[in-house]
């Protein structure tokens, strides 16, 4: 009976847990519009890269599939939310490819050829591994390196942050955002006993807390210089 409501109460948790990281998760697909505003605007791509959605496409599809009944068990929260997310990534790449010069669109349309072709590697790769926890063991740790090395990319902002003193280049609720879904699929990963979706997702949260942290450190730190007096008076 103790062991049938704890796993009960395990579930409702996990379920709570992976709906609030899709709902958090869904502040992270739309933080491209103000740029994607700016490049229909401008009719333009200006200096802007597609590679980030290159690559976030990519770690969506892979998570994705490992999220699928076919790698994972009762993971279907996973697969979920990171086919929205290939959804938005797509809509983006397509925009951005209609935008971008002719050298650029080339460019994309290579990258989004291999991206599928990569992809339909792995699928086919998986499946040709008849023992269901090998086969979950090998995709797993495919999405928990692709999710590791997508976190790890905000380094670059917190080192870029700690030069220029300056938060102007984190945006604070797209830090917030990343920090919520990272604590969420934390929580989903430890309560689904799955160490692919909790220990990137772990890294993902220490990662969100630094940046929140230096946001409000370096906020505050602006907003005490500019109360200083420009000129100081020995009267």
């Amino acid at each position: 009976m103790f062991v049938s409501i704890l796993t009960d109460t395990f579930t409702v948790c996990r379920d709570a847990a992976g709906i609030a990281g899709n709902i958090f998760a869904f502040g992270l697909f739309v933080s491209p519009i103000p740029t994607f505003r700016r490049i229909i605007r401008n009719q333009s791509t200006e200096q802007f890269s597609g590679l980030p959605y290159v690559y976030a496409l990519l770690n969506c599809m892979i998570c994705t599939w490992y999220g699928t009944p076919l790698i994972s068990h009762d993971n279907v929260l996973v697969m979920t939310v990171n086919s929205i997310g290939a959804v938005f990534q797509i809509a983006y790449i397509i925009l951005f490819t209609v935008y971008a010069d002719k050298e650029k669109k080339m460019r994309m349309l290579g990258l989004l050829l291999g991206v599928f072709g990569l992809l339909a590697i792995i699928v086919a790769g998986s499946m040709q591994i008849v023992d269901r926890e090998a086969r979950w063991i090998f995709v797993g740790l495919l999405s928990c390196g692709s999710l590791i090395s997508m976190f790890a990319s905000p380094l670059f902002i917190i080192n870029l942050v700690i030069q220029t003193k300056s938060v102007e280049y984190m945006p604070f609720y797209l830090s917030l955002s990343t920090f919520l879904m990272s604590t969420s699929f934390f929580l989903y990963g430890i309560f689904n006993f799955d160490a692919f979706i909790y220990v990137p997702n772990g890294i993902g949260t220490i990662l969100g807390i630094v940046q929140l942290a230096l946001y409000f450190y370096y906020k505050r730190k602006s907003v005490e210089d500019s109360r200083e007096p420009l000129i100081v008076s020995h009267a």
